[in-house]
């Protein structure tokens, strides 16, 4: 196992290469290189090349797979498996879940029609079924994808008690502010690079006559990731490890000192788009198109999430990443930037033999592949851990670079905290985390009870 991984909920690393590597590509991206030649080059991080998939004949077969995904990351994906589907001869349908993945497997499973693949973000989640007995390994096929195009890293967090489960089909950088160049360029700001910075460059944007900030409020997981980045930035990457691991509790001092930190954002109705109350009514996708949708008079200015916000811009709205969109790292709160990858990974559900069927395989190899890959990335709005993927295939620069700082830093890196988190503390609908910060958006000002609610719930999830 890579000495970036640990094994209890997956890796935690987000460390100084990866840091530098994000923040350096996009410092060239928010400056507008407009160098064709880009990052592009003509092969992976990795340098890497997928090996030949020979996949079966699966006619008359239908495959069903489960996800949370909606709107265009339902859609990019589905385009990605229509090839699939042209290779095999297979019918691949898409069912969602709603946001809690978790119990709707549950569900499917206790009525005895269990989704073939789901499409899991939360490590603790796949940890939980394969305790339960739900999942079947990869398969050879998948195997071999995996070893030829997946850094150990990558490969150690879809795995689980030494039995490789999973392909991670999606990565995310979750530590990037989109902003609208109209907006900036009105307000004569640029894009900040330190935490003070950037609250005072929301208070000019706010004096200019737009909205600063977009928070998608409604859906609890974005409030998460605020905490997260400010926290990886403030106290620290060990800190940030004992955390997620419940070493320390959530009443601890660095807890009051991010939500501190937080709440001067949070805290100041003038900063965010419709103040606290608008943005708990603001769910993700509207917190970017609102950001985007009118260039000339949006209705905010900056909008944080990762870069899948492309895929929203692109799909949603007439605006052109990497000319109206641009982005800038997440502001430094402590010495450096912070930076916290997602992801999301397929897993094969068999909870009666625990072995996958030849389709079930065929489906999780070709998810590994560079071919699976390459479209999908074509798409936009998604970015993919495999390091044989080519950087041209990402259809502009800013993915490109954000792409290229992915793979640049191999195994080194910290995962998305709520989801190491066992599914009812950091990924459940009106309890745990994302019950927490919706609460503290609501009221900034108290800290402590945040706090003790959020101290109780871990307490519970993790079995203290």
């Amino acid at each position: 196992m890579s000495s970036a991984i640990r094994p209890r909920g997956g890796t935690r690393q987000v460390g100084r290469i990866a840091a530098v590597s994000v923040a350096a590509a996009l410092v060239l991206t928010a400056c507008g290189s407009d160098d064709d030649g880009g990052s592009g080059g003509g092969g992976g991080g990795g340098g890497g090349s997928d090996s030949a998939l020979d996949l079966p004949d699966l006619s008359g077969e239908t495959l069903e797979v489960a996800g949370v995904w909606t709107g265009a990351e339902q859609s990019n994906f589905m385009a990605a498996i229509a090839d699939f589907e042209e290779q095999t001869g297979a019918t691949v349908n898409f069912v969602p879940t709603g946001d809690n993945l978790a119990t709707f497997i549950g569900q499917k499973i206790d009525g005895g029609a269990a989704p073939d693949v789901a499409l899991v973000a939360q490590v603790g989640v796949v940890h939980e079924f394969a305790e339960r007995g739900w999942l079947a390994p990869v398969g050879d096929l998948a195997q071999e994808q995996l070893s030829e195009n997946y850094d150990q890293g990558w490969q150690d967090l879809g795995a689980y008690d030494g039995e490789q489960y999973g392909v991670y089909v999606k990565a995310a950088n979750k530590s990037l502010v989109w902003y609208n160049t109209t907006s900036f360029t009105n307000a004569g700001v640029e894009a900040p690079t330190t935490w003070d910075e950037f609250v005072s460059t929301a208070g000019v944007l706010s004096d200019s006559g737009v909205d600063p900030v977009s928070v998608g409020g409604a859906d609890g997981w974005t409030l998460t990731d605020w905490f997260e980045n400010i926290y990886l930035s403030q106290a620290g990457p060990e800190m940030y490890d004992q955390l997620a691991d419940h070493e320390i509790p959530w009443t601890d001092q660095s807890v009051t000192d991010a939500l501190t930190t937080l709440g001067e954002l949070f805290g100041e109705e003038r900063l965010l788009a419709g103040g606290s109350a608008g943005a708990l009514r603001t769910d993700f996708p509207t917190s970017v198109t609102q950001t985007f949708a009118d260039l000339d008079a949006p209705a905010a200015a900056m909008v944080y999430e990762g870069d899948f916000v492309a895929s929203v811009i692109s799909d949603s709205t007439d605006a052109v990443v990497g000319e109206d969109a641009l982005v800038f790292p997440f502001p430094a709160v402590g010495d450096d930037s912070p930076v916290v990858s997602g992801g999301d990974v397929a897993v094969a559900l068999s909870p009666d033999t625990g072995e996958a069927t030849e389709a079930q395989q065929a489906l999780m190899a070709f998810l590994a592949s560079t071919d699976a890959a390459r479209t999908w990335a074509g798409q936009g709005g998604f970015l993919s851990p495999n390091k044989s993927l080519e950087f041209d295939a990402y259809p502009d620069d800013v993915q490109r670079e954000i792409a290229e700082a992915l793979i640049s830093a191999g195994d080194d890196f910290r995962f998305d905290m709520s989801d190491l988190a066992p599914a009812a503390f950091g990924g459940t609908t009106g309890q745990g985390m994302w019950q927490a910060l919706q609460d503290f958006l609501r009221d900034p000002e108290d800290i402590e009870g945040v706090q003790e609610y959020l101290e109780s719930q871990a307490a519970s999830a993790y079995g203290d």
